[in-house]
């Protein structure tokens, strides 16, 4: 139990109230009575003697420990404090007897019936008297909450380890076929091919592999500098990676009939992650076609434009849309997923999200059911 020669208070170590006159204004006098403020307060609020004895105790005391104020007073502070906190709470005495301030002391005590609670002591001394006023405050709930956030937050690092080594496993596996591919292509002669249809579709299977392979190594790199590595900012220039986005997913977008509208005349460039960016735009696009309406053509636009100073990119679709009041917060949560569709998975969004926020912008969305989606992200 913590040394309660430490607590903060003003108050007369006799059970008599203690008044103070104060005079305000002409002939005008008021009293305080200090004792009300003793034996009301919240707080565990106490005066020790040298000798490791409580001397006056407020109510706070006996109904948080569970014991009679006879019991607090007859027994040593020390035998009231958590065995594992004894060594800190004499030092913690002794620092107060030598004339210190203690402030923001924290230390456990055993109530009556064995439940641990945690204090945090400030306390001050009179020498002369050899006493030491002291207030308490009881942070268990608070000692709780930061024990169960630690447990989470071990938890969580222990996921990002595993979805690292995931990725990262995953991503060396599969630059081997990626390589394969391209080596295929290399060795392909394509002056044979004489259908002009297929050799256009071979070019856009080797771009796309090519982009694979770029990606692959990029996160390969990135994983092997572990936790150093720190998100690049670069100027991107949107329209070309628009184009490159566009370009490997071409065949979905055409098989798909979807009409792409861009108009980037409020700004071209931003400083943002290539990388990033590229990913943001693949998976907007691909959602927007994964999620269109089988009965209508598919529409979206890619525009650009300045709001309060600030650079924001809005991408629009005509697609099946969302029900904002089904998903509320859980649109770019990790696995949250919205449709039956077959490709659904849960983590294009979360990827866009963190994406946009791990350079300081903001994603918000806009949408109806049946009435598409509007996704405008906002540059920092």
């Amino acid at each position: 139990m913590i040394v309660v020669d430490q607590f903060l208070v003003n108050f007369s170590i006799y059970p008599t109230s203690v008044g103070e006159m104060v005079t305000k204004g002409e002939g005008m006098t008021l009293e305080f009575d200090l004792d009300i403020f003793f034996q009301q307060s919240p707080d565990l609020l106490c005066i020790a003697g040298f000798d490791g004895y409580f001397r006056k105790l407020n109510p706070s005391w006996t109904r948080l420990m569970g014991y009679s104020e006879h019991e607090l007073l007859e027994n040593p502070i020390d035998s009231f404090v958590f065995q594992e906190d004894s060594v800190a709470t004499v030092l913690s005495r002794d620092h107060v007897r030598y004339g210190k301030p203690l402030v923001n002391f924290e230390n456990r005590y055993l109530t009556k019936t064995g439940r641990v609670v945690w204090l945090s002591w400030t306390s001050f001394p009179v020498p002369e008297k050899r006493l030491i006023y002291a207030i308490a405050k009881d942070i268990s709930l608070k000692k709780q909450q930061e024990t169960d956030r630690n447990i989470i937050i071990e938890k969580l690092g222990n996921v990002i380890e595993e979805m690292k080594q995931a990725n990262y496993t995953a991503s060396h596996d599969l630059r081997s076929p990626v390589n394969n591919m391209l080596s295929i292509f290399e060795l392909l002669d394509q002056s044979k091919v004489r259908d002009e249809e297929t050799e256009e579709f071979l070019e856009m299977m080797r771009l796309s592999t090519t982009k694979l392979k770029e990606t692959l190594d990029h996160y390969l790199t990135a994983f092997g500098q572990g936790d150093r590595l720190k998100v690049q900012e670069e100027t991107v220039y949107l329209p070309q990676i628009v184009e490159e986005v566009v370009m490997s997913v071409e065949s979905l977008i055409s098989s798909s009939g979807a009409a792409i509208a861009m108009d980037f005349s409020a700004w071209e460039a931003v400083s943002f992650n290539r990388l990033f960016m590229y990913s943001i735009l693949l998976n907007l696009l691909t959602n927007a076609v994964k999620y269109r309406k089988v009965d209508e053509d598919l529409r979206i636009s890619i525009s650009t434009r300045l709001q309060e100073g600030k650079k924001e990119l809005v991408i629009r679709d005509n697609g099946i849309g969302f029900d904002m009041e089904v998903i509320q917060g859980r649109l770019f949560g990790f696995r949250q997923k919205f449709s039956d569709h077959p490709d659904s998975n849960g983590i294009g969004l979360y990827l866009v999200y963190n994406h946009v926020t791990a350079l300081g912008g903001k994603i918000r969305l806009n949408s109806r059911l049946d009435e598409g989606a509007e996704f405008i992200i906002t540059f920092r």
